[in-house]
């Protein structure tokens, strides 16, 4: 059994990568988690250097903190699988595994288990390999609501918004699975 830290602060980045979706990178009231740590120099036209450099290397399928720990988790997790493992886009945001919907399926639900009652999960996903249909049914209930437009330049990423309610209210509202 796994001892079940409590966190010292109220926000969670659950796979940060190089943190690119942050204004703040070093946001004071933000942990970032990620299952790998890495710098490196790469040649892509410029010079330029990838971090992934997260508070904690912990993966969010099995995270070692108390329930109901943060007020806010947000995740950027990887999207495709289709990656030679030492291309830029691997190296930057990771891949996911043959085994990528029980993955995902396992690190919702630990997301879920660490998100306070009323807290909110915001999921980043881009469906180019992967549908906004299939990745639903990783999810651990539904979500409020999501942006349903694509993005500036044809992008096909959207934010998916769940809210934690605490079950005896939803029953009355319709909103789990």
């Amino acid at each position: 059994m796994i001892d079940k830290t409590e966190p010292t602060k109220f926000i969670l980045d659950a796979c940060c990568g190089n943190r690119s979706m942050w204004f703040d990178k070093k946001h004071p009231n933000a942990l970032y988690i990620d299952n790998r740590e890495f710098e490196q120099l790469e040649r892509q036209g410029h010079q330029s250097k990838i971090v992934v450099k997260p508070d904690m290397v912990m993966d969010f399928r099995e995270m070692s903190f108390k329930d109901k720990s943060f007020k806010l988790v947000v995740c950027d997790p990887p999207h495709l699988t289709k990656l030679g493992d030492s291309g830029i886009y691997c190296k930057l945001y990771g891949k996911l595994s043959p085994n990528w919907k029980d993955d995902l399926k396992k690190g919702f639900k630990e997301m879920w288990r660490v998100l306070d009652d009323y807290g909110i999960l915001l999921i980043k996903w881009n469906d180019y390999e992967i549908s906004f249909k299939t990745l639903k049914e990783t999810f651990p209930t539904n979500p409020l609501f999501a942006n349903i437009k694509n993005g500036a330049g044809g992008s096909k990423t959207k934010w998916f918004c769940f809210m934690k309610i605490p079950i005896a209210e939803t029953e009355t509202q319709g909103g789990q699975k």
